[in-house]
């Protein structure tokens, strides 16, 4: 009876033996085919991680390197440590007006497109027959408004005879060339970048489209007029989108070059009052061949945008307001 009872052991052990061996065969298979998938996203991947390396960190590196050289593009480098830093502040006057006159743009001409790009959202959102229409067209000024072209024709409108000038003819007024005047060339280009709303008024149209209706019918029974809807409900939870638009305008108004450049005829004029940031990073390194020097210049610049950029995300907690706020 008891050998009987022990027929069953070996079959079992056998089964289990018979099992083990293709789970194990499987669970090999599966990581010879993750092996393959993995090495295969690699492969695709390589031409961007070869661009990332040769093509941004590598220059990147090169450029702060450099930054505490005395190195021009027709000659040798020589080690200065923070030579090049020193020289911003203390003998380079025009550096110190390169920066005044970005620092004037930006938080002059940011707040203003923000402002223009959301007045408009806001009247597009209200229903406009032929939406996509209207948004194409409003859209243009973002994809032109910092090309060459656009820049000359900015000259034509402000300079002597043009239709600025025409314009105020017409009411008797005499105008003057608004571009070689050193006190409103600046604001000429100031203008250029608030014309250039496309962007974040698309941003802030989708933005807009997202907020519920029923929270403006519930405010409307209350007897919530217009402007205490638009301070309580849109402005509120449009507050991210505020935010994401201004750091990318922000950021994109520190690295304005084209429209100054050809304004101004390359050189900052009138006065200097047109010379930006990366205008007079150009022109030390292209022009003079001070490229140690530029580059500093240009890590100063990294590090000025950087640190508004973690300002405005400390900052943040406190007027943006996300759904599980």
């Amino acid at each position: 009876m008891s050998s009987t009872q022990a027929r069953p052991y070996p079959a079992e052990a056998r089964s289990g033996s018979e099992h083990t061996v293709p789970a194990a065969q499987a669970a090999r298979m599966r990581r010879r085919r993750r092996r393959r998938e993995t090495l295969t996203a690699y492969l695709f991947l390589a031409p961007w991680f070869g661009g990332l390396l040769f093509i941004t960190v590598g220059p990147l590196l090169a450029s702060l390197y450099l930054s505490f050289t005395d190195y021009s593009l027709i000659g040798g480098s020589r080690w200065v440590g923070l030579d090049n830093y020193t020289r911003m502040f203390t003998d380079d006057p025009r550096f110190l007006k390169a920066l005044q006159n970005t620092t004037v743009y930006v938080f002059v001409s940011v707040p203003l497109q923000l402002t223009f790009a959301l007045l408009l959202a806001l009247l597009l959102d209200r229903g406009v027959r032929g939406l996509a229409i209207y948004r194409s067209i409003y859209y243009l000024p973002s994809l032109f408004g910092s090309s060459v072209a656009i820049a000359v024709l900015w000259r034509k409108v402000f300079g002597d005879d043009g239709l600025v000038n025409h314009f105020l003819g017409l009411f008797g007024i005499s105008g003057h060339s608004w571009i070689g005047d050193p006190s409103t060339a600046l604001w000429t280009i100031v203008v250029l970048n608030v014309w250039t709303f496309g962007s974040p008024m698309v941003i802030f149209l989708a933005g807009l489209r997202q907020i519920p209706v029923s929270y403006y019918e519930a405010a409307g029974i209350d007897g919530a007029g217009k402007m205490r809807q638009f301070f309580h409900i849109t402005l509120p939870l449009l507050t991210p989108v505020i935010f994401f638009n201004l750091i990318l305008q922000l950021i994109h108004a520190f690295q304005s070059f084209t429209q100054a450049f050809v304004v101004s005829g390359g050189n900052g004029s009138p006065s200097d009052s047109t010379l930006f940031y990366t205008m007079y990073v150009y022109i030390k390194g292209f022009n003079s061949f001070e490229m140690g020097y530029a580059s500093a210049m240009a890590w100063f610049l990294v590090l000025i945008v950087a640190c508004l950029t973690a300002l405005n995300f400390l900052m943040s907690k406190y007027w943006v307001f996300y759904g599980d706020n």
